[in-house]
Order: structure tokens, then sequence, then C-alpha cells
């Protein structure tokens, strides 16, 4: 055995030990008896090419390692991926060209990679130790893949990569700090509570001039009122707080984006409003940006969102328009369409129908017959929206378009309203609708 390859084979075995003891659960003990193994020199790429040839996979595997151990369960799939993942992708694969073209990777460097992240999660109030964690984590598993490639004429090389990274994971960490304590005693936190507290006030009908002067905010004339909601169940446990102020974050820098200005909203995460003020002509008549902004909430929050939009309201009118534009967003979820934005016009039946009065009481009579047959109100819900074609509707809940016929036959028999015929049809769609959305029909058939 060459001198040359006894020095190789006892460093190795000395720093196998090492990372024995820092990194008992990312090393296997093939990975470590491959370095072990006496191997004749050669030409092996350098360490750094072979961890940017699989970067993409080494980028997810640390941020699986670091979420596994941190973050809580409840926490939805995906949750952290959006945001995190490019910034491991990006400064990771920057920090390894900076190596292997033997140059310094500097603090501004890190900053510019790290903070925007830690920032957003610092206005998430995510524990600062949990992300410590994290990151710890996560350069384990850097460490991990560099043994796992690194061959024992690569020793010198491996050392110097560790080095660097250990310089690295101290600077990350330093900025992570300072960035949470900025963002803890930013005056930009207090004014964004201010504008909850102005929209809290505007929506209830409360003086809010102070409050405009602690949040620097002129009240507009008028306002566009804009109400969100998220289909989803409520949610609990320790992920349940991480989720609604990320969402929060989220509406925020959407909303700054479509408006240039930092909106007023009460939004908790499930639901709320948000006051857009009307600064011209056109900001109360470009319906288009909030149908954009619904898309653009549905996709990040990863659920359906439904806005319901009333545009030039005046500062008395606001408490009414939220209150309707609340109850637009509610029954555009509970009639089964598709998230988006909605205005009055979208939903004027269905508006009405829920107004109190005796005619809705009438209504909500004639499908009391129906009620202990779920396969008949199944079948009624599937002729009001296929109509004539009795085919497709049949197909829909998985019956013979005979049986869907009878169906038909019995509804009619019980309410005395025949779905085959239009006016009858109406009525009975009229008498659907509110049972779907009133709760009186549900308490007189109880």
């Amino acid at each position: 055995m060459s001198r040359e390859n006894t020095f190789i084979i006892v460093t190795a075995t000395k720093f196998s030990t090492i990372f024995t003891r820092l990194f008992p659960a990312t090393l296997c003990e093939d990975t470590i008896g491959a370095m072990l193994v006496e191997q004749p020199l050669s030409a092996s790429p350098p360490l750094t090419a072979r961890l940017l040839s699989r970067w993409p996979q080494i980028a997810e595997r640390m941020l699986t390692d670091g979420l596994d151990a941190t973050a809580p369960s409840e926490l939805p799939d995906g949750h952290f991926t959006a945001e995190v993942l490019p910034t491991i992708y990006a400064c990771g694969r920057a920090v390894l060209e900076a190596i292997g073209a033997d140059r310094e990777f500097t603090r501004a460097e890190v900053t510019a990679f790290v903070a925007p992240v830690a920032e957003r999660h610092a206005e998430d109030r995510l524990p600062l130790s949990m992300l410590i964690s994290a990151i710890h984590r996560s350069a384990q598993a850097l460490v991990a893949e560099a043994a796992a490639v690194a061959d024992p004429t690569q020793m010198d090389e491996f050392i110097e990569v560790f080095s660097r990274l250990l310089e690295l994971l101290r600077r990350i960490n330093m900025t992570v700090v300072d960035t949470y304590t900025e963002v803890e005693q930013s005056i930009y936190h207090a004014e964004r509570e201010a504008r909850r507290e102005l929209c809290s006030a505007l929506v209830r009908g409360l003086p809010a001039e102070e409050l405009a002067v602690r949040a620097d905010t002129v009240l507009a004339d008028r306002y566009t009122v804009l109400a969100i909601h998220v289909s989803e169940p409520a949610r609990t446990g320790s992920a349940a707080n991480l989720v609604t102020r990320r969402r929060i974050r989220l509406l925020q820098r959407a909303l700054y984006e479509l408006t240039g200005e930092i909106t007023p909203a009460t939004f908790d995460g499930a639901s709320g409003i948000a006051l857009v003020s009307n600064s011209s002509e056109k900001d109360s008549v470009d319906a288009e940006r909030f149908d954009q902004l619904a898309a653009r909430l549905s996709q990040q929050f990863g659920v359906t969102v439904y806005l319901a939009e009333f545009s030039g309201v005046s500062s008395d009118k606001i408490p009414t328009a939220a209150k309707d534009a609340g109850e637009l967003t509610e029954l555009a979820r509970l009639c089964g369409h598709p998230g988006g934005c909605y205005r009055l016009d979208d939903l004027l039946l269905e508006y009405q129908l829920t107004r109190p009065g005796p005619a809705r009481e009438r209504l909500a009579h004639r499908v009391i017959p129906l009620l202990a047959s779920p396969h008949l109100l199944e079948a009624l819900e599937a002729h009001l929206r296929y109509g004539a074609d009795r085919k497709t509707a049949s197909r829909r809940i998985h019956v013979h378009p005979n049986t869907f016929t009878y169906r038909l036959h019995r509804i009619a028999e019980l309410t005395g309203l025949d779905p085959s015929d239009p006016t009858d049809s109406r009525m009975l769609a009229a008498a659907l609708t509110v049972h779907r959305l009133g709760p009186s029909q549900k308490q007189t058939s109880s």
C-alpha cells in the first residue's frame, strides 16, 4: 500500500468518527465504508461539480430533512415549498459555484438570499428556534450528500467544502437572528395592526379619524368593499396559527401589488373584509383585477377562495356593504359555485331568496317531503342542472335513465310540483335554493 493511500485511509477514518458523532442519523455505514476502501488515486471531478450535478435532488432533501425535524405535522403539504425551496436551490448553487471558483461568498450575498425568507417567517411568527433547527438539519443533509459523493482522493477538498459550509451556516444564523429582531422592532408592524383596527372600525360604523392617523392612512371618500372567504374546515392544533399568519401576509402582499398601497383588512386567515380606496373612476369599475386576485389566492392558499365585491361605497355605507359582501361569498360557496370574485348581479336570485319573509317560508316547505330521501334530492339537483338532458343527468348520479325518470315522478307526487313542467321546475329550483341557504326550513322540518 502506498504512503499516499495510507494517509487517505487514516484521514478518512478520523473524519468518519467526527461525522458519526455530529450527524449520526445522516451517514450510513455503507457510505463510511465506501470511503475507507482502498482505492487507487484517480482524477475525479471536483466535489463541488459532483454536488452541482445533483443539486435539484439535494435541495429537495435538505428541505424535507429540515421540515421533518421541526415543522408541525398538521401543516398542509407544501406549506413551505413554494417560498423556501427556490431559495435553498438558488443560494446553495451560488455557494457551490463560489467555492468551486475559490471565491468568498460574502455576507451581503447571504443576506440577499436569506433575509427575505427570514422576514416572511418572522412576520408569520414562526418560532425562531424552529427555523434555526430546520436550517441546521438542512445543513446536515448537505454534509451527508457531500460525504456520499466524495471519494478518498478528495479529502482535502471535502475538508475545504465542509469548512466553507460551516462559515456559511454561521452567516445564515446571524442574518436570520438580525432579521427577526428587525421585524419585531419594526414600526411597520405597528402600522399594520393600526390598519387592521381602522378597517374594523369602518366595518362596524365607528369613528375612524384617530385610527387613520395612527395607521398613517388618509381616509378615502369611497371604497371597494371586498369580502374574502376561504372554503375549508376550521383548522385546529399548533399549525393553525402558522397557516393563518401566512395567509394574512400573502393577502396583504397581493393587495399591495394590486393597489400600490397597504390595504386595511380584517382577514383572519379564513374570512374577512378588505377596504380598497377608490382613488379614481377606473378603480371602481376595474373588476377583472379582483377575479385575478381570487385565482392567485386560491393557488397560494391551496384551497378555494371566494371574493365578493361592492365598489364605490361611501364610508357611511361600509357596514351594510361589508355584511352583504360577506353573505355573497357564503352564497357562492353554498350554491356550489367555483371560486372567484362575485358581484350582486351574479347571485341576485340566491341573494333575494335569503331575505326573510312569508314567501321564503312557503318555499322552504315545498321541499320538506324530500328531506328524508337524499336520492330524490340528488335527482332533483341533477335535473335542475342538466334540464331536458336526462341521459347526462342520470349518468352524473350513476343511475339508469328509467330510474331517473321514476325519481322525478316521485318528486312530483311528494311535492305537488312536476320537475318536467317549466313553471314548477323554477319553483322547485327556488325552494331548493332556500333549503341550501336558509336555516329556518331546517328548524321547521325538525
